[in-house]
């Protein structure tokens, strides 16, 4: 058997000291608790997750209530977390879990990564937390604490970093410990071995970093090469009868897939698509929001209309203006409707 590494060794003895051990999902191996917050950790801090997992808990406890739950309920309790194929995945997972698995989830890492939105970095942690499993992890968190502790060039995404990456993962598992290793790589990158100003005084394996020793902490991991970013511009249509606003839910996949937003499309467009009369209009200013893969302008136009006794279109909703920030509405369109309400009057 192989001697530890001693960047192993000084992790686990860093966690079991100066870890993270009262995050909600911590002390339990209940793999739905575990799967739900790994989900909702993939490229979300903890603190913005805490509320929405709490929350999520209290409606749906089990993977059965998930499953079980319509898709339009889902989508509403992660509305402004962002990444909302994450949901939709969630949802099926669930459902994949029960159907396929009896509601138990499987106890292999090469089982968990064949379930919908479960990738091979987060079956290893479902399965560690969870089962014990030997597997390693290999987040973005990690491979920036990889890439500067052991002076790895090249950008993380390439298919030979990538694999390098891996490789090294695997040869850093412990024998025993495998949860507290498993945590402690996700502490450190979280806490200490951030992306801007990473605490090297204090971190635990500091005297074995490339990165700190040759003062390349900026420099790795090695920041992908840059493309252009596509801009999009969206008009979008806040139709109100003064005390409700008239909100549309989006088709299942797609840009904010399953949420409520406005109608989309200049106004004479919406109206002759909805069979609506239209009163005063009113131009908001524009608001920018930046995605993933492209930034979006929004150019929003409220617009008067008369209360209607029946909506002749399926998908939509009247909500109360006071109320319609705290629907199932993405983050930019909360801005807007908060913009509106508080012009009111």
């Amino acid at each position: 058997m192989a001697a530890p590494n001693p960047f192993t060794e000084q992790l686990i003895a860093w966690q079991k000291v100066a870890g993270r051990h009262d995050l909600p999902w911590q002390n339990t191996r209940d793999p739905y608790r575990i799967w739900l917050s790994e989900i909702m950790l993939q490229q979300t801090q903890v603190s913005t997750v805490m509320p929405y997992y709490l929350r999520f808990l209290g409606s749906f406890p089990d993977v059965q209530a998930l499953a079980a739950a319509p898709i339009e309920t889902v989508i509403e309790h992660w509305a402004g977390l962002g990444y909302y194929a994450r949901a939709r995945n969630l949802h099926r997972c669930a459902q994949q879990v029960v159907a396929a698995h009896g509601g138990s989830f499987p106890d292999s890492p090469e089982q968990l990564a064949e379930l919908p939105g479960i990738g091979r970095s987060t079956a290893a942690a479902i399965a560690a937390f969870s089962f014990g499993r030997r597997a390693a992890i290999l987040d973005g968190n990690v491979k920036r604490v990889l890439c500067r502790q052991f002076g790895i060039d090249g950008f993380p995404g390439a298919t030979a970093v990538d694999r390098q990456l891996w490789t090294l993962a695997g040869s850093l598992l412990p024998d025993g410990d495998i949860e507290v290793y498993t945590q402690g790589l996700m502490d450190l990158g979280a806490t200490l071995c951030t992306r801007s100003k990473p605490r090297c005084l204090e971190c635990p394996v500091a005297s074995g970093c490339v990165a700190r020793r040759d003062g390349r902490q900026a420099e790795l991991p090695t920041a992908k090469p840059r493309a252009k970013v596509p801009e999009r511009t969206a008009t979008f249509v806040l139709l109100s009868d003064g005390q409700r606003l008239l909100l549309e839910r989006r088709p299942p996949s797609g840009l904010w897939g399953g949420l409520l937003v406005p109608p989309e499309g200049k106004p004479d467009q919406v109206a002759a698509r909805l069979g609506l009369q239209l009163g005063e209009q009113s131009p908001l200013p524009a608001l920018k929001h930046a995605f993933t893969h492209f930034k979006l302008t929004l150019e929003p136009v409220l617009c008067r209309i008369e209360p209607l006794a029946h909506l002749g279109e399926a998908g939509l909703e009247w909500i109360d203006l006071d109320k319609a920030a705290d629907a199932g509405v993405p983050t930019p369109i909360r801005k807007l409707i908060r913009q509106v309400a508080s012009a009111r009057g």
